[in-house]
């Protein structure tokens, strides 16, 4: 595997492959891989002739209280996951390599409305952050497809208009959510839980598959659905700060809707924890 740091090395390797008539994948991650990053690259192998991972923290998708100082960044490790994987090529550029003028004026890339919702209403700014960083990925790599995992559904809708509405031509790829065996979604924050929290933690995709539970029954009551579990995960320890149920195109769910979308964020201790369950139903 070769890994590169700088924009214009990227730019020239990528050229041969290019030139060669190669099919490329993009995988873009912040590092600290677990399993589901590793299942990105796998799907994306499947889909092109060359994989392209990035490692990149990005400092713009995090607010002046969260947690980009802290971020875990375990560079080594990566290369070694990443090669084992497959893997043709890592980019992990610093900050200056992507920010060459610096942060303040930069360009940024704005995607209006899905960008302020649910967590975008959490974390102002936050999907600017995520799609800026991304365009400039997308027109370093101009790769054919380019793999996300659901887990971040509102951050994989983001990309998916963005990308619509630039005619970029690139196939997005969502790959489904890895989970512990007791069903926690993978991230790499879990590793911020306390033994207690970790036990704990569960209960958040437990809410979520109650709401599912609800909907395939037959409940459209949304609201009166939400409260219980939010009073469920209270009862636990969590601060939850939002649990919606949704279209799967994130509008409002009504009567009407057979494709939804629960989506969940919370605090548990000092650790926000996101998570998403799609839910299918027959007319009823």
């Amino acid at each position: 595997m070769i890994t590169l740091q700088t924009v214009a090395e990227l730019r020239a390797q990528l050229a041969a492959w290019r030139r060669a008539g190669e099919r490329i994948a993009l995988v873009p991650t912040m590092g600290n891989l677990h399993r589901g990053h590793l299942r990105l690259m796998e799907q994306a192998r499947f889909r092109a002739s060359r994989v392209v991972a990035s490692v990149f923290v990005n400092p713009l998708q995090f607010g002046p209280n969260e947690d980009y100082e802290r971020y875990p960044r375990t560079l080594a490790a990566d290369q070694a996951a990443l090669a084992a994987a497959g893997v043709d090529l890592l980019f992990a550029p610093s900050v200056a390599e992507m920010y060459p003028r610096g942060r303040e004026g930069l360009t940024r890339v704005h995607v209006p409305g899905i960008s302020e919702d649910l967590d975008g209403a959490h974390r102002p700014g936050h999907f600017d952050g995520v799609a800026t960083v991304v365009s400039i990925l997308f027109n370093l790599v101009q790769p054919d497809v380019a793999l996300f995992g659901e887990k971040d559904y509102q951050q994989l809708a983001v990309i998916r208009q963005m990308v619509a509405d630039l005619h970029l031509p690139i196939e997005i790829i969502g790959v489904p959510t890895e989970r512990d065996a007791d069903g926690l979604a993978l991230s790499s924050r879990n590793q911020y839980l306390s033994a207690e929290e970790r036990a704990r933690a569960p209960a958040l995709y437990a809410a979520l598959q109650a709401v599912a539970s609800a909907l395939m029954n037959g409940r459209r009551d949304f609201d009166a659905i939400s409260e219980e579990q939010c009073k469920m995960l209270t009862s636990k320890g969590f601060d939850v700060q939002y649990l919606a149920i949704r279209r799967a195109d994130l509008g409002a769910a009504d009567a009407a809707t057979t494709h939804y979308v629960v989506l969940v964020a919370a605090k548990l201790g000092t650790t926000r924890l996101i998570d998403n369950l799609q839910v299918h139903v027959t007319g009823i």
